[in-house]
């Protein structure tokens, strides 16, 4: 069941400050910006929601909760049914979704499609979806309903001035950079003050320092608009810091959901660990209660002696001691990564090599014999059955 409920409490008087966003970071609003109008937030509620395109099962009961004016993630690599949950969302995949009832603002409509014009939805997508023949101002007024062309003309301009662009009304798309297109394609999207704001990887298309001003101002507006958000990524630290929640797919199904440090400390399986961190991996078998390894013996509550499984531990957890300390090793090579570096290092008792992530002004030189060493809150232990173990480079 799919369901859009209008919250019942009325929107407040005063919006947030540029200053704020949900996870309590600046943004870089610039302040001649406008503030975005407020919408009554709704409520989303996906409820077993199935679907098959041929023998291929794209969604599988899939259940997921977004209160009014969070914003939600959904996480996971190509194929997984991201999309697809969003363009049901939308009303865009042109049929009700097999196995499920809709529900529209209380009103149920069992296995009955509900076209988008009548769902109270924004969308934003990837490629910007912008109309070239019509002028900025146009394109920001196009999904606006009003029969007062003047009025939906004076909210499609208070939308551009938001986003910073009402200086840019009268032109055409063509003559903006990438990021100020994807400025007015968010424009368009609250133009009508949804209740549920979908975007479909907004943010892909731009280089890495845009795509974080485009996070920081869209978490910005968000926030004043309190409209209910849902976010489809493949960029587990994109999920990290917009969502309020985050729901991480796999093959149709959700593999776990919940806040991005209980994800990030708790990962349900070995494939929600591996989309959240940089591991190193080992097989072994359950000695006693833990689990023995070349880089020491570690708890393992919760499995029998004998199980097999996988110790995974995070490149960020890896510390490097000096000879005679620790496991022994050799640096085999060392890679910049700006403040850190990510060095390769031999250890004996493992087939590939260990890699370690370190400040950059602690890589040492490549030949350097080194001890290695984990912290004990850097490691996670699954099932072998869970998923085969990945080389440790």
């Amino acid at each position: 069941m799919l369901d859009f409920l209008k919250a019942r409490t009325r929107p407040p008087t005063e919006t947030p400050g540029h200053g704020g966003n949900r996870s309590g970071g600046k943004t870089s609003v610039p302040a001649r910006h406008g503030k975005a109008a407020v919408t009554f937030a709704a409520h989303l509620r996906f409820d077993d929601v199935s679907r098959r395109y041929g023998e291929t099962l794209a969604l599988n009961r899939v259940s997921l909760d977004v209160p009014p004016g969070k914003v939600l993630c959904l996480l996971g690599p190509s194929g997984c049914g991201k999309t697809t949950l969003l363009r049901i969302a939308a009303g865009a995949s042109g049929r009700a979704p097999a196995a499920c009832s809709s529900t529209i603002r209380r009103s149920p409509v069992p296995n009955r499609f509900v076209p988008p014009e009548k769902r109270g939805v924004g969308l934003m997508f990837q490629d910007f979806a912008l109309f070239p023949h019509l002028t900025i101002l146009d394109n920001v007024a196009f999904g606006l309903r009003s029969p007062d062309q003047g009025a939906s003309r004076a909210e499609a301009h208070a939308a551009l001035e938001r986003v910073g662009l009402g200086q840019y009304a009268g032109d055409y798309p063509h003559i903006l950079s990438g990021g100020e297109q994807q400025r007015v394609a968010l424009a368009r999207a609250i133009a009508p003050r949804p209740g549920v704001l979908l975007m479909d990887e907004p943010f892909s298309g731009l280089d890495p320092r845009l795509r974080e001003t485009m996070r920081e101002d869209t978490l910005a507006i968000l926030h004043e608009t309190r409209a209910t958000c849902i976010v489809v990524t493949h960029d587990a630290e994109e999920a990290m810091r917009m969502g309020d929640s985050v729901a991480l797919l796999r093959k149709g199904h959700v593999v776990q959901t919940g806040t991005a440090p209980e994800l990030y400390r708790a990962p349900t399986d070995i494939f929600a660990a591996r989309t959240f961190s940089d591991l190193n991996e080992v097989t072994t078998r359950i000695e006693q209660g833990r689990a023995p390894t070349p880089l020491g013996t570690f708890d393992a509550k919760g499995f029998a002696d004998g199980t097999e499984v996988i110790v995974c531990m995070r490149q960020g957890g890896m510390r490097l001691l000096g000879q005679g300390e620790g496991a022994p090793g050799r640096v085999l090579d060392t890679r910049f990564l700006g403040d850190v570096g990510l060095v390769e290092v031999a250890v004996q008792g493992f087939d590939a090599p260990i890699l370690a992530r370190v400040r950059e002004a602690d890589v040492p030189a490549r030949g350097t014999e080194v001890g290695i060493s984990v912290d004990a809150g850097a490691v996670l232990i699954f099932p072998a059955e869970n998923g085969e173990a990945l080389p440790s480079s």
